[in-house]
């Protein structure tokens, strides 16, 4: 299964240009993520179509739990009352986030275990719960993969030269059960993500050093203090990095959603259109009743740091390409917004200009680094930022074992 899987990963005849397959975004030389340093992909008939999000790297998404809004992550996971402004109690899946301003990860966990928030799920908006969800998903995308619909696919599955496979696989008959054809097929690309081990290797320099096989420069040991440090880089509030309690390697992500923000990306030809949005979890992918919720407008996935310094496109616009404006933004987004942001015609500067005005009391501005302001003193200054990064370089796979 995982073999046939791993076929239909790289066929590109599964696309309308003929010329795309999934390995063409998922790169397995570069993490599984783009090849270059494209803020968005470029796909559709004629391989000209950009994307309007960056693509995300596709190691290390076994452990994605489904897409839910609860408790924060390391609470029990139960259902929770949330009182409304009434004082009355309603229960989930009534319940709503707390908008992200208002529930700290780390300052008060008080609060943030009695917040709801979003978690889980594929793409950076959380929409599928599933790897063949998710393998449909640039299939039937115009700016990707380009088919109109479940029976395009079913076509080209039928016009492969490797039928024999599926029938080998499931039966003599499959190739006329369209449903089931298509069902198999999203199946066996989650079985070869889930079995070829770099998918999942955990060959970095920060799993030996857990593993007590290597030792971390002493920038790196300083930039681990400092990632890990709630005054400081404070970032394993959201990428968690220590083993689980069952002895599990860390993902370095804790699935929840995020609203950061972030710089408008010109460069996104979508973004040419002033009354476009990218909304995360509400639209303009994304169309179930969680993307009808106003305090869900404008978070997206956090993704996990694993491999992150092998990337060219961060967040989920690409608006940045390198880790230095990565974490210069997380430090200064406040205290120096004209560093990201433009300015209107009054000469104010647009912060969080990639969110409709009414979104913006989303933005998170409690957690530290973010919780900065102008005339105040960042949280981290720039030797502390490059030792962030040279730690943030240990967690690429591929560290030559001892």
């Amino acid at each position: 299964m995982a073999l046939l899987g791993r076929e239909l990963f790289f066929e590109p005849a599964l696309s309308v240009s003929g010329r795309m397959s999934c390995a063409s975004c998922h790169s397995p030389d570069h993490a599984f993520g783009p090849p270059n340093d494209l803020a968005v992909q470029l796909g559709g008939p004629n391989l000209d179509q950009p994307g309007i999000r960056a693509v995300p790297n596709l190691t290390y998404q076994e452990e994605t739990p489904n897409f839910s809004i609860g408790p924060e992550a390391g609470e029990e996971q139960e259902t929770r009352l949330h009182p409304s402004s009434t004082g009355a109690a309603r229960t989930a899946p009534a319940a709503v986030a707390v908008p992200p301003h208002d529930r700290p990860k780390a300052a008060d966990p008080a609060a943030a275990a009695a917040a709801l928030v979003p978690e889980g799920g594929f793409f950076w908006d959380g929409r599928s719960n599933t790897l063949q969800g998710q393998a449909l998903g640039p299939l039937l995308n115009p700016l990707e993969m380009g088919n109109a619909s479940d029976e395009t696919v079913i076509d080209k599955l039928r016009k492969l030269s490797y039928t024999a496979d599926f029938k080998a696989l499931f039966g003599p008959f499959i190739l006329n059960n369209p449903r089931l054809l298509l069902s198999e097929a999203l199946f066996a690309i989650g079985r070869y993500e889930s079995e070829e081990k770099s998918f999942h290797a955990f060959d970095s320099k920060y799993d030996a050093y857990l593993a007590g096989t290597a030792s971390l420069s002493a920038a790196e040991m300083r930039g681990l203090k400092l990632f890990e440090d709630p005054k400081k880089g404070n970032c394993a509030s959201c990428h968690p990095d220590r083993k689980s309690r069952d002895g599990r390697a860390p993902m370095f992500t804790d699935y929840q959603f995020e609203a950061l923000g972030l710089p408008r990306n010109t460069q996104i030809k979508a973004n040419a259109d002033p009354a476009f949005y990218d909304l995360g979890i509400c639209g303009p992918v994304r169309s179930d009743s969680y993307s009808q919720q106003p305090q869900n407008c404008g978070l997206f996935k956090t993704p996990s740091l694993r491999n992150v310094a092998s990337r060219h496109a961060y967040f989920h616009n690409g608006v940045f390409s390198s880790l230095d404006q990565v974490m210069h933004f997380y430090v200064e987004r406040d205290i120096h917004p004209e560093k990201f942001y433009p300015r209107g015609p009054d000469g104010s500067v647009e912060r969080y200009n990639d969110l409709p005005q009414q979104y913006r009391a989303n933005v998170d501005v409690i957690d530290v680094p973010l919780d900065r302001k102008q005339g105040e003193s960042p949280a981290l200054d720039e030797a502390e930022i490059q030792d962030v990064i040279a730690f943030l370089g240990t967690l690429s796979d591929g560290y030559p074992a001892r």
